[in-house]
């Protein structure tokens, strides 16, 4: 089907289509900088095979809408970012990391930065043996040649698959969690949610709650009363909070401390206590604090 558009607006959505392997008819873009997407997952109405796979790419600035699937779903971030949005919290992915999502979850997925996945999905007899909540986990070595390996091997009836599913199940159940998650409101109130996701996609403290406010189309005094009443917490705390766990997706890239700290409006100094005040440690010390704990 033809683009309608503007023709600019349509050389974007190719190009946004061929970047993420996704048809051109599953593509909306909602700004120059943003498009939102249909999900793209594989067959998953056969009962023959315990496991399907898929492999997929996303550009910078995609936003998958929220759905949900009967099966169970690993999300893998081979490099890039994506916040994984729930009903009742967002997850921030960075590479070597993953989300376990039991059948029935509903999620959507914001990508931070250019984005290779490798998902893998769990017939539900099978999800069952894994964790009934959603989780972040740590994917190490051994986990991410087996994810790889499931979603490349072409054989699904081959032994050589089924032992690649029984010990990748073993691993999911080893694997260590991880605390990069934020509270999130329900859809009840837009101008709530509005104002989390634009904070999500620019977490800095040089956007000010007011300007935040009247993008949402409310009062801060309205949106002050439902963060307390909606989330159990002020505005400059969750920020903090959206802060963190993006802070802690970088460090783990390796971007340097003083880079993440001018793109959320700290000086490298203040940003420093802030992140020692509320994690027990400094930015520096991060991924080894990580590993000792």
């Amino acid at each position: 089907m033809p683009c309608t558009a503007s023709s600019g607006a349509c050389t974007e959505v190719e190009s946004l289509a061929k970047a993420s392997d996704l048809p051109l008819t599953l593509l909306v873009l909602t700004s120059p900088t943003q498009a939102m997407a249909l999900a793209a997952p594989p067959d998953l109405s056969s009962s023959a095979t315990p496991v399907q796979r898929v492999s997929r790419t996303y550009p910078r600035g995609l936003y998958i809408e929220p759905h949900e699937h009967d099966w169970g779903q690993v999300l893998y971030a081979m490099s890039g970012v994506m916040w994984v949005e729930t009903p009742h919290q967002a997850l921030i992915v960075p590479p070597q990391r993953a989300v376990w999502l039991p059948p029935g979850v509903t999620h959507g997925i914001r990508v931070v930065s250019d984005l290779e996945m490798r998902n893998i999905y769990l017939r539900p007899a099978l999800a069952q043996t894994l964790e009934p909540t959603v989780q972040v986990f740590e994917v190490a070595r051994l986990l991410r040649e087996l994810i790889v390996n499931l979603v490349a091997e072409e054989d699904k009836e081959s032994e050589y698959f089924g032992a690649l599913v029984s010990l990748a199940l073993l691993e999911l159940k080893r694997a260590r969690r991880s605390l990069l998650t934020v509270p999130m409101p329900d859809a009840s109130d837009r101008r709530l949610m509005n104002i989390c996701q634009a904070v999500m996609i620019e977490p800095s403290i040089g956007v000010p709650f007011e300007q935040h406010a009247e993008k949402a189309g409310a009062s801060v005094r309205t949106l002050s009363r439902l963060f307390q009443s909606e989330l159990g917490m002020g505005f400059a705390q969750w920020r903090r909070q959206v802060q963190l766990a993006t802070a802690v997706a970088e460090i783990i890239q390796g971007v340097p401390i003083s880079t993440i700290a001018r793109s959320m409006g700290y000086s490298p100094s203040s940003f420093s206590d802030m992140f020692r005040r509320e994690l027990g440690m400094a930015p520096s010390q991060y991924p080894l604090g990580e590993q000792a704990n």
